[in-house]
Protein backbone atom coordinates (compact mmCIF):
# COMPACT_ATOMS: atom_id res chain seq x y z
CA UNK A 1 0.00 0.00 0.00
CA UNK A 2 1.86 3.57 -1.02
CA UNK A 3 1.19 6.17 1.43
CA UNK A 4 -1.01 9.30 0.67
CA UNK A 5 1.36 11.24 -2.26
CA UNK A 6 0.99 14.18 -4.21
CA UNK A 7 -1.38 12.86 -6.12
CA UNK A 8 -4.06 11.55 -3.58
CA UNK A 9 -3.70 15.37 -1.79
CA UNK A 10 -4.35 16.80 -5.39
CA UNK A 11 -7.26 14.55 -5.99
CA UNK A 12 -8.51 15.34 -1.89
CA UNK A 13 -8.32 18.82 -2.68
CA UNK A 14 -10.32 18.42 -5.70
CA UNK A 15 -12.72 17.05 -4.02
CA UNK A 16 -13.27 19.26 -0.73
CA UNK A 17 -13.65 22.31 -3.48
CA UNK A 18 -16.16 20.12 -5.40
CA UNK A 19 -14.10 19.80 -8.53
CA UNK A 20 -13.69 16.44 -8.84
CA UNK A 21 -11.52 15.88 -11.76
CA UNK A 22 -11.03 12.86 -13.48
CA UNK A 23 -7.33 12.72 -14.75
CA UNK A 24 -5.24 10.63 -16.70
CA UNK A 25 -2.18 8.87 -14.94
CA UNK A 26 0.31 11.09 -17.45
CA UNK A 27 -1.68 14.36 -15.51
CA UNK A 28 -2.92 15.06 -18.59
CA UNK A 29 -7.15 15.98 -17.71
CA UNK A 30 -9.56 13.81 -19.68
CA UNK A 31 -12.77 14.96 -20.83
CA UNK A 32 -15.61 14.49 -17.86
CA UNK A 33 -17.64 12.14 -19.54
CA UNK A 34 -20.71 13.12 -17.82
CA UNK A 35 -23.33 10.41 -18.10
CA UNK A 36 -26.09 11.37 -20.36
CA UNK A 37 -29.41 11.03 -18.47
CA UNK A 38 -27.78 8.10 -16.50
CA UNK A 39 -29.43 8.35 -13.19
CA UNK A 40 -32.85 9.29 -14.20
CA UNK A 41 -34.38 8.17 -17.40
CA UNK A 42 -36.02 4.93 -18.40
CA UNK A 43 -34.34 2.83 -21.03
CA UNK A 44 -31.11 4.75 -20.91
CA UNK A 45 -28.58 1.83 -21.07
CA UNK A 46 -26.14 2.97 -23.15
CA UNK A 47 -24.35 5.92 -20.66
CA UNK A 48 -21.42 5.68 -18.46
CA UNK A 49 -22.51 5.22 -14.67
CA UNK A 50 -19.98 7.28 -12.13
CA UNK A 51 -19.26 5.34 -8.94
CA UNK A 52 -18.25 6.51 -5.14
CA UNK A 53 -17.45 3.65 -3.37
CA UNK A 54 -17.27 4.95 0.19
CA UNK A 55 -15.57 2.29 2.58
CA UNK A 56 -12.84 0.25 1.27
CA UNK A 57 -11.00 -1.76 3.96
CA UNK A 58 -12.15 -4.58 3.62
CA UNK A 59 -15.71 -5.62 1.85
CA UNK A 60 -15.52 -1.78 -0.24
CA UNK A 61 -12.53 -3.90 -2.19
CA UNK A 62 -15.25 -6.18 -3.59
CA UNK A 63 -17.02 -2.90 -4.54
CA UNK A 64 -14.28 -1.44 -6.27
CA UNK A 65 -13.57 -4.22 -8.14
CA UNK A 66 -17.89 -4.96 -9.43
CA UNK A 67 -17.49 -1.08 -10.47
CA UNK A 68 -13.75 0.35 -11.73
CA UNK A 69 -13.73 0.14 -14.96
CA UNK A 70 -16.31 -2.61 -15.72
CA UNK A 71 -17.08 -2.63 -19.39
CA UNK A 72 -19.70 -4.96 -19.51
CA UNK A 73 -21.98 -3.06 -17.47
CA UNK A 74 -20.50 0.53 -18.31
CA UNK A 75 -19.31 1.72 -14.93
CA UNK A 76 -16.12 3.46 -13.76
CA UNK A 77 -15.02 4.31 -10.18
CA UNK A 78 -14.19 7.67 -9.58
CA UNK A 79 -14.26 8.57 -6.13
CA UNK A 80 -12.71 6.96 -3.06
CA UNK A 81 -14.39 7.76 -0.06
CA UNK A 82 -12.89 6.55 3.80
CA UNK A 83 -12.39 8.30 6.82
CA UNK A 84 -8.45 6.52 7.56
CA UNK A 85 -6.11 7.74 4.81
CA UNK A 86 -4.09 4.66 5.90
CA UNK A 87 -6.16 1.97 4.15
CA UNK A 88 -7.17 3.87 0.80
CA UNK A 89 -3.90 2.83 -0.89
CA UNK A 90 -5.05 -0.43 -2.31
CA UNK A 91 -8.37 0.97 -3.61
CA UNK A 92 -7.11 3.74 -5.29
CA UNK A 93 -4.18 1.52 -6.64
CA UNK A 94 -7.05 -1.08 -7.94
CA UNK A 95 -9.02 1.70 -9.99
CA UNK A 96 -6.17 3.39 -11.32
CA UNK A 97 -4.74 -0.19 -12.43
CA UNK A 98 -7.98 -1.23 -13.94
CA UNK A 99 -8.60 2.46 -15.50
CA UNK A 100 -5.70 3.84 -15.84
CA UNK A 101 -6.82 7.04 -14.63
CA UNK A 102 -6.01 8.59 -11.28
CA UNK A 103 -9.33 8.36 -8.94
CA UNK A 104 -10.52 10.90 -6.50
CA UNK A 105 -10.10 10.69 -2.93
CA UNK A 106 -11.91 12.31 0.29
CA UNK A 107 -12.60 11.30 4.18
CA UNK A 108 -15.88 13.08 4.07
CA UNK A 109 -19.10 11.85 2.57
CA UNK A 110 -20.28 14.76 1.97
CA UNK A 111 -18.15 15.68 -0.17
CA UNK A 112 -19.46 12.66 -2.49
CA UNK A 113 -22.73 13.87 -2.33
CA UNK A 114 -21.71 17.59 -3.23
CA UNK A 115 -20.74 15.63 -6.47
CA UNK A 116 -23.33 15.66 -9.25
CA UNK A 117 -21.51 13.87 -11.72
CA UNK A 118 -21.46 10.81 -9.72
CA UNK A 119 -24.62 8.40 -10.09
CA UNK A 120 -24.14 5.87 -7.48
CA UNK A 121 -22.82 5.99 -4.15
CA UNK A 122 -22.09 2.13 -3.03
CA UNK A 123 -21.42 2.15 1.19
CA UNK A 124 -19.29 -0.75 2.59
CA UNK A 125 -18.50 1.15 6.28
CA UNK A 126 -19.69 -0.21 9.45
CA UNK A 127 -23.12 -0.86 10.12
CA UNK A 128 -23.54 2.27 12.24
CA UNK A 129 -23.13 4.25 9.42
CA UNK A 130 -24.97 2.10 6.27
CA UNK A 131 -28.84 3.82 7.03
CA UNK A 132 -26.96 7.39 7.06
CA UNK A 133 -25.32 6.84 4.07
CA UNK A 134 -27.88 5.41 2.17
CA UNK A 135 -30.36 7.55 3.44
CA UNK A 136 -28.19 10.89 2.11
CA UNK A 137 -27.36 9.92 -0.72
CA UNK A 138 -30.86 9.05 -2.07
CA UNK A 139 -31.79 12.31 -1.36
CA UNK A 140 -28.93 13.76 -2.70
CA UNK A 141 -30.07 12.14 -6.37
CA UNK A 142 -28.00 9.03 -6.26
CA UNK A 143 -28.82 5.47 -6.37
CA UNK A 144 -27.25 3.00 -3.96
CA UNK A 145 -26.08 -0.07 -3.17
CA UNK A 146 -25.52 -0.41 0.29
CA UNK A 147 -23.62 -3.99 2.59
CA UNK A 148 -25.38 -5.70 5.12
CA UNK A 149 -27.03 -5.28 7.83
CA UNK A 150 -28.52 -2.06 5.91
CA UNK A 151 -29.30 -0.91 9.55
CA UNK A 152 -27.90 -0.82 12.75
CA UNK A 153 -31.50 -0.67 14.11
CA UNK A 154 -35.49 -1.64 13.01
CA UNK A 155 -36.68 2.00 12.67
CA UNK A 156 -33.98 3.70 10.58
CA UNK A 157 -34.26 0.23 8.02
CA UNK A 158 -37.68 0.89 7.58
CA UNK A 159 -36.35 4.92 6.60
CA UNK A 160 -34.17 3.67 4.16
CA UNK A 161 -36.99 2.02 2.36
CA UNK A 162 -39.53 5.40 2.88
CA UNK A 163 -36.58 7.36 0.65
CA UNK A 164 -35.90 5.05 -1.34
CA UNK A 165 -39.88 5.41 -2.57
CA UNK A 166 -40.02 8.75 -1.82
CA UNK A 167 -36.94 9.71 -4.24
CA UNK A 168 -37.77 6.92 -6.90
CA UNK A 169 -34.02 5.48 -6.25
CA UNK A 170 -32.65 2.19 -6.57
CA UNK A 171 -31.34 0.90 -3.68
CA UNK A 172 -29.43 -2.60 -3.75
CA UNK A 173 -29.11 -4.90 -0.61
CA UNK A 174 -25.57 -6.41 -0.74
CA UNK A 175 -26.43 -10.29 0.40
CA UNK A 176 -25.45 -11.42 -3.03
CA UNK A 177 -26.80 -15.08 -2.45
CA UNK A 178 -30.18 -12.98 -4.05
CA UNK A 179 -28.27 -13.20 -7.48
CA UNK A 180 -26.63 -17.13 -7.64
CA UNK A 181 -28.33 -19.02 -9.71
CA UNK A 182 -27.81 -22.31 -6.92
CA UNK A 183 -29.34 -19.81 -4.32
CA UNK A 184 -32.56 -19.25 -6.58
CA UNK A 185 -33.00 -22.50 -8.33
CA UNK A 186 -33.03 -23.70 -4.64
CA UNK A 187 -35.69 -21.55 -3.26
CA UNK A 188 -37.72 -22.22 -6.05
CA UNK A 189 -37.65 -25.88 -5.33
CA UNK A 190 -38.77 -24.28 -1.33
CA UNK A 191 -42.04 -22.93 -2.72
CA UNK A 192 -42.72 -25.31 -5.45
CA UNK A 193 -44.59 -27.05 -3.15
CA UNK A 194 -42.35 -30.54 -3.27
CA UNK A 195 -40.93 -30.63 0.06
CA UNK A 196 -44.67 -30.40 1.47
CA UNK A 197 -45.64 -27.88 3.97
CA UNK A 198 -42.40 -25.84 5.18
CA UNK A 199 -43.10 -25.12 8.91
CA UNK A 200 -39.42 -24.42 10.17
CA UNK A 201 -36.34 -22.53 8.09
CA UNK A 202 -32.93 -22.77 10.08
CA UNK A 203 -30.30 -20.37 9.28
CA UNK A 204 -26.53 -21.28 10.55
CA UNK A 205 -23.70 -18.99 11.48
CA UNK A 206 -21.15 -21.48 12.58
CA UNK A 207 -18.37 -19.29 12.32
CA UNK A 208 -15.11 -19.36 14.50
CA UNK A 209 -14.26 -16.41 16.20
CA UNK A 210 -11.54 -15.84 18.88
CA UNK A 211 -11.09 -13.47 21.46
CA UNK A 212 -10.88 -9.69 20.14
CA UNK A 213 -8.42 -9.32 23.43
CA UNK A 214 -9.09 -6.67 26.66
CA UNK A 215 -7.84 -3.75 26.91
CA UNK A 216 -6.89 -1.86 30.66
CA UNK A 217 -6.96 1.73 29.36
CA UNK A 218 -8.05 3.30 25.91
CA UNK A 219 -6.40 2.83 23.05
CA UNK A 220 -5.21 5.59 20.78
CA UNK A 221 -6.82 6.25 17.78
CA UNK A 222 -4.43 6.25 14.37
CA UNK A 223 -3.68 9.32 13.27
CA UNK A 224 -4.72 8.36 9.83
CA UNK A 225 -8.22 8.24 11.13
CA UNK A 226 -10.89 11.21 11.55
CA UNK A 227 -12.16 9.63 14.36
CA UNK A 228 -15.40 11.96 14.42
CA UNK A 229 -16.27 11.25 11.03
CA UNK A 230 -15.76 7.22 12.12
CA UNK A 231 -18.31 7.33 14.92
CA UNK A 232 -20.61 9.54 12.66
CA UNK A 233 -24.17 8.54 14.00
CA UNK A 234 -22.76 6.65 17.25
CA UNK A 235 -21.28 8.39 20.45
CA UNK A 236 -17.76 9.25 20.25
CA UNK A 237 -16.10 7.19 22.96
CA UNK A 238 -12.82 6.09 23.86
CA UNK A 239 -11.68 2.96 21.89
CA UNK A 240 -12.05 0.18 24.61
CA UNK A 241 -10.65 -2.69 22.76
CA UNK A 242 -7.67 -2.93 20.77
CA UNK A 243 -8.24 -2.76 17.26
CA UNK A 244 -10.03 0.10 16.42
CA UNK A 245 -11.38 -1.76 12.55
CA UNK A 246 -13.44 -5.25 12.32
CA UNK A 247 -13.59 -5.32 15.95
CA UNK A 248 -16.62 -2.80 15.98
CA UNK A 249 -18.41 -5.67 15.08
CA UNK A 250 -18.92 -6.83 18.49
CA UNK A 251 -19.58 -3.45 20.21
CA UNK A 252 -23.14 -2.64 20.50
CA UNK A 253 -22.65 1.33 19.19
CA UNK A 254 -21.41 0.27 16.20
CA UNK A 255 -22.17 -3.57 15.26
CA UNK A 256 -24.41 -6.33 15.71
CA UNK A 257 -22.74 -9.34 16.71
CA UNK A 258 -22.60 -12.25 14.32
CA UNK A 259 -25.75 -12.33 14.06
CA UNK A 260 -25.65 -9.20 11.84
CA UNK A 261 -22.77 -9.68 10.43
CA UNK A 262 -21.96 -13.01 8.87
CA UNK A 263 -25.49 -14.05 10.46
CA UNK A 264 -27.52 -11.62 8.18
CA UNK A 265 -26.77 -13.26 5.14
CA UNK A 266 -28.37 -16.87 6.24
CA UNK A 267 -31.20 -14.52 8.21
CA UNK A 268 -32.04 -13.33 4.78
CA UNK A 269 -32.21 -16.72 2.94
CA UNK A 270 -34.41 -18.43 6.00
CA UNK A 271 -36.82 -16.11 5.83
CA UNK A 272 -36.64 -15.72 2.16
CA UNK A 273 -37.12 -19.80 2.07
CA UNK A 274 -40.69 -19.14 4.16
CA UNK A 275 -42.21 -16.19 1.68
CA UNK A 276 -42.53 -14.33 4.32
CA UNK A 277 -42.45 -9.98 3.80
CA UNK A 278 -43.34 -8.85 7.03
CA UNK A 279 -41.82 -9.38 10.72
CA UNK A 280 -42.54 -12.11 12.92
CA UNK A 281 -45.43 -12.13 15.54
CA UNK A 282 -43.17 -12.88 18.10
CA UNK A 283 -39.24 -13.14 18.79
CA UNK A 284 -37.34 -14.35 21.77
CA UNK A 285 -33.09 -15.13 21.86
CA UNK A 286 -30.68 -17.06 24.51
CA UNK A 287 -27.35 -17.22 24.61
CA UNK A 288 -23.82 -15.50 25.83
CA UNK A 289 -20.19 -14.99 25.32
CA UNK A 290 -18.55 -18.06 26.14
CA UNK A 291 -15.27 -19.41 26.18
CA UNK A 292 -13.09 -16.69 26.61
CA UNK A 293 -13.28 -12.97 28.48
CA UNK A 294 -12.47 -9.97 26.46
CA UNK A 295 -13.81 -7.01 25.11
CA UNK A 296 -16.30 -8.13 22.38
CA UNK A 297 -19.87 -6.85 24.01
CA UNK A 298 -22.24 -8.85 21.92
CA UNK A 299 -22.92 -12.91 21.95
CA UNK A 300 -20.65 -15.84 20.34
CA UNK A 301 -23.53 -18.14 20.82
CA UNK A 302 -26.91 -17.82 20.43
CA UNK A 303 -30.45 -18.75 19.46
CA UNK A 304 -33.09 -16.98 18.21
CA UNK A 305 -36.66 -18.25 17.60
CA UNK A 306 -39.15 -16.07 15.37
CA UNK A 307 -43.08 -17.47 15.44
CA UNK A 308 -44.94 -16.24 12.55
CA UNK A 309 -47.77 -18.82 13.55
CA UNK A 310 -47.75 -20.77 10.16
CA UNK A 311 -44.11 -21.40 10.89
CA UNK A 312 -40.89 -20.88 12.43
CA UNK A 313 -37.50 -19.53 11.46
CA UNK A 314 -34.88 -20.61 13.84
CA UNK A 315 -31.16 -18.80 14.02
CA UNK A 316 -28.36 -20.38 15.54
CA UNK A 317 -24.96 -18.53 16.15
CA UNK A 318 -21.44 -20.28 17.24
CA UNK A 319 -17.88 -18.64 17.37
CA UNK A 320 -16.50 -21.09 19.26
CA UNK A 321 -15.46 -24.79 16.96
CA UNK A 322 -18.37 -26.57 16.05
CA UNK A 323 -19.68 -29.55 14.05
CA UNK A 324 -21.99 -28.90 10.83
CA UNK A 325 -26.06 -29.47 11.00
CA UNK A 326 -26.80 -31.68 7.84
CA UNK A 327 -23.77 -30.73 6.10
CA UNK A 328 -24.60 -27.20 6.48
CA UNK A 329 -21.80 -24.58 9.29
CA UNK A 330 -22.63 -21.32 7.62
CA UNK A 331 -25.87 -21.93 5.27
CA UNK A 332 -29.69 -22.85 5.82
CA UNK A 333 -32.02 -25.78 5.94
CA UNK A 334 -35.41 -25.66 5.07
CA UNK A 335 -37.13 -28.99 6.72
CA UNK A 336 -41.12 -29.78 4.96
CA UNK A 337 -43.49 -32.11 5.99
CA UNK A 338 -42.13 -34.17 2.89
CA UNK A 339 -38.43 -33.44 2.78
CA UNK A 340 -36.26 -30.87 3.37
CA UNK A 341 -33.21 -28.96 1.42
CA UNK A 342 -29.60 -27.93 2.81
CA UNK A 343 -27.85 -24.89 1.36
CA UNK A 344 -24.53 -25.05 3.10
CA UNK A 345 -22.95 -22.12 1.02
CA UNK A 346 -23.84 -19.01 -1.10
CA UNK A 347 -24.57 -20.32 -3.78
CA UNK A 348 -25.43 -24.18 -3.50
CA UNK A 349 -28.06 -26.51 -2.39
CA UNK A 350 -29.48 -29.93 -2.27
CA UNK A 351 -33.21 -31.66 -2.10
CA UNK A 352 -33.62 -34.46 0.23
CA UNK A 353 -36.67 -36.48 0.68
CA UNK A 354 -38.06 -37.29 4.04
CA UNK A 355 -35.57 -40.39 5.14
CA UNK A 356 -32.81 -38.59 3.80
CA UNK A 357 -32.66 -39.51 0.32
CA UNK A 358 -30.78 -36.71 -2.29
CA UNK A 359 -33.20 -35.92 -4.48
CA UNK A 360 -31.56 -32.96 -6.66
CA UNK A 361 -28.82 -30.12 -6.13
CA UNK A 362 -28.60 -26.60 -7.31
CA UNK A 363 -25.56 -24.60 -8.01
CA UNK A 364 -24.10 -22.21 -9.66
CA UNK A 365 -23.26 -17.92 -9.17
CA UNK A 366 -24.65 -14.70 -10.74
CA UNK A 367 -23.79 -11.05 -10.40
CA UNK A 368 -25.38 -9.22 -8.23
CA UNK A 369 -23.51 -5.55 -9.31
CA UNK A 370 -24.83 -6.50 -12.86
CA UNK A 371 -28.57 -7.06 -11.54
CA UNK A 372 -28.14 -3.66 -9.64
CA UNK A 373 -26.89 -1.59 -12.69
CA UNK A 374 -29.41 -3.00 -14.81
CA UNK A 375 -32.25 -1.96 -12.25
CA UNK A 376 -30.03 1.35 -12.08
CA UNK A 377 -30.72 1.84 -16.04
CA UNK A 378 -34.16 0.72 -16.12
CA UNK A 379 -35.70 2.73 -13.19
CA UNK A 380 -37.30 -0.15 -11.76
CA UNK A 381 -36.82 -1.25 -8.38
CA UNK A 382 -38.95 -4.56 -9.08
CA UNK A 383 -35.77 -5.73 -11.11
CA UNK A 384 -33.40 -6.02 -8.20
CA UNK A 385 -33.02 -9.06 -6.42
CA UNK A 386 -32.39 -7.97 -3.54
CA UNK A 387 -34.33 -4.48 -2.93
CA UNK A 388 -33.90 -2.81 0.10
CA UNK A 389 -37.58 -3.54 1.59
CA UNK A 390 -36.01 -7.37 1.25
CA UNK A 391 -33.00 -5.84 3.28
CA UNK A 392 -34.99 -4.44 5.65
CA UNK A 393 -37.05 -7.23 7.15
CA UNK A 394 -33.95 -9.08 7.44
CA UNK A 395 -31.55 -6.71 8.75
CA UNK A 396 -34.61 -5.79 11.29
CA UNK A 397 -35.22 -9.25 12.38
CA UNK A 398 -31.36 -9.80 13.01
CA UNK A 399 -32.22 -6.53 15.54
CA UNK A 400 -35.23 -8.46 17.31
CA UNK A 401 -32.98 -11.35 18.42
CA UNK A 402 -30.47 -8.80 19.52
CA UNK A 403 -32.89 -6.85 21.40
CA UNK A 404 -34.66 -9.47 23.21
CA UNK A 405 -31.31 -10.96 23.88
CA UNK A 406 -29.88 -7.97 25.59
CA UNK A 407 -33.24 -7.23 27.44
CA UNK A 408 -32.37 -10.76 28.53
CA UNK A 409 -31.59 -11.96 32.55
CA UNK A 410 -28.63 -14.07 33.39
CA UNK A 411 -29.79 -17.70 34.23
CA UNK A 412 -28.40 -20.91 35.54
CA UNK A 413 -27.46 -23.40 32.69
CA UNK A 414 -29.68 -25.92 34.76
CA UNK A 415 -32.59 -23.82 33.27
CA UNK A 416 -31.76 -23.45 29.51
CA UNK A 417 -34.18 -26.54 28.38
CA UNK A 418 -37.38 -24.54 29.59
CA UNK A 419 -35.71 -21.46 27.59
CA UNK A 420 -38.52 -22.04 24.45
CA UNK A 421 -41.16 -23.69 26.56
CA UNK A 422 -43.01 -26.41 24.81
CA UNK A 423 -41.47 -26.00 21.58
CA UNK A 424 -39.83 -29.32 20.06
CA UNK A 425 -37.82 -27.82 17.51
CA UNK A 426 -36.44 -24.81 19.80
CA UNK A 427 -35.66 -27.31 22.56
CA UNK A 428 -33.45 -29.43 20.03
CA UNK A 429 -31.43 -26.14 19.25
CA UNK A 430 -31.14 -25.54 22.92
CA UNK A 431 -30.04 -29.16 23.57
CA UNK A 432 -27.27 -29.35 20.64
CA UNK A 433 -26.08 -25.76 21.89
CA UNK A 434 -25.08 -27.50 25.28
CA UNK A 435 -23.57 -30.26 23.88
CA UNK A 436 -21.28 -27.89 21.69
CA UNK A 437 -20.32 -26.02 25.01
CA UNK A 438 -19.80 -28.86 26.53
CA UNK A 439 -16.99 -29.92 24.13
CA UNK A 440 -15.87 -26.51 23.83
CA UNK A 441 -15.54 -26.82 27.87
CA UNK A 442 -17.15 -24.60 28.81
CA UNK A 443 -18.06 -25.55 32.47
CA UNK A 444 -21.93 -24.40 32.75
CA UNK A 445 -22.65 -25.61 36.07
CA UNK A 446 -20.27 -22.01 36.91
CA UNK A 447 -21.33 -20.48 34.17
CA UNK A 448 -25.09 -18.45 33.22
CA UNK A 449 -26.54 -17.47 30.10
CA UNK A 450 -28.80 -14.36 28.92
CA UNK A 451 -32.17 -15.88 29.19
CA UNK A 452 -33.76 -12.93 26.72
CA UNK A 453 -37.14 -11.31 26.64
CA UNK A 454 -40.32 -12.63 25.04
CA UNK A 455 -41.31 -9.64 22.69
CA UNK A 456 -44.19 -9.74 21.05
CA UNK A 457 -44.55 -7.62 17.76
CA UNK A 458 -46.61 -5.79 15.52
CA UNK A 459 -45.68 -6.71 11.94
CA UNK A 460 -47.61 -3.84 10.76
CA UNK A 461 -46.33 -0.76 12.67
CA UNK A 462 -43.12 -2.69 13.50
CA UNK A 463 -43.25 -2.12 16.95
CA UNK A 464 -43.52 -4.15 19.98
CA UNK A 465 -46.66 -4.67 22.10
CA UNK A 466 -46.77 -3.09 25.21
CA UNK A 467 -42.76 -2.86 26.25
CA UNK A 468 -41.58 0.36 25.84
CA UNK A 469 -38.03 -0.58 26.97
CA UNK A 470 -38.12 -2.59 23.90
CA UNK A 471 -39.34 -0.37 21.88
CA UNK A 472 -37.08 2.32 23.22
CA UNK A 473 -34.25 0.18 21.54
CA UNK A 474 -35.93 0.04 17.67
CA UNK A 475 -33.57 3.07 16.82
CA UNK A 476 -31.12 4.96 18.79
CA UNK A 477 -30.29 8.57 20.02
CA UNK A 478 -28.29 10.33 17.49
CA UNK A 479 -25.35 12.17 17.26
CA UNK A 480 -25.84 16.24 16.22
CA UNK A 481 -25.00 16.46 12.39
CA UNK A 482 -25.36 12.50 11.69
CA UNK A 483 -29.31 11.97 12.72
CA UNK A 484 -31.35 9.39 10.70
CA UNK A 485 -34.76 11.80 10.79
CA UNK A 486 -37.93 9.60 12.04
CA UNK A 487 -39.78 11.04 9.37
CA UNK A 488 -38.28 11.12 5.35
Amino acid sequence: MRPLDRRDFIAASASASGLLAFAALDGSVVADDKPQNGNGKSGDVNSQLRVACVGVRGRGMDHVGGFAGNTKLNTVVTTICDVDTAVIGKAIKAVEDKQKKLVNYTQDIRRVLDDKSIDIISIATPNHWHALAAIWAMQAGKDVYVEKPVSHNVREGRIIVETARKYGKICQTGTQSRSSKGMRDAMDYVHSGKLGKVYLSRGLCYKARGSIGKVKDATAIPASCNYDLWCGPAPVKPLMRKNLHYDWHWAWDTGNGDLGNQGIHEMDKARWGLGKMELPKSAISIGGRFGYVDDGESANTQICLFDYGDCELIFEVRGLPTQKLLGAGVGNIFYGTEGYVVCPSYSSGVAYDKDGKKLQEFSGGGDHYGNFVRAVRERKHELLNADILEGHLSSAMCHLGNISYRLGKQTAFSEVEKSFGEEKDGYDSIKRMVEHLKDNKVDLATTKFSLGRKLMIDPKTETFLNDKEANDMLTREYRKGFVVLDKV
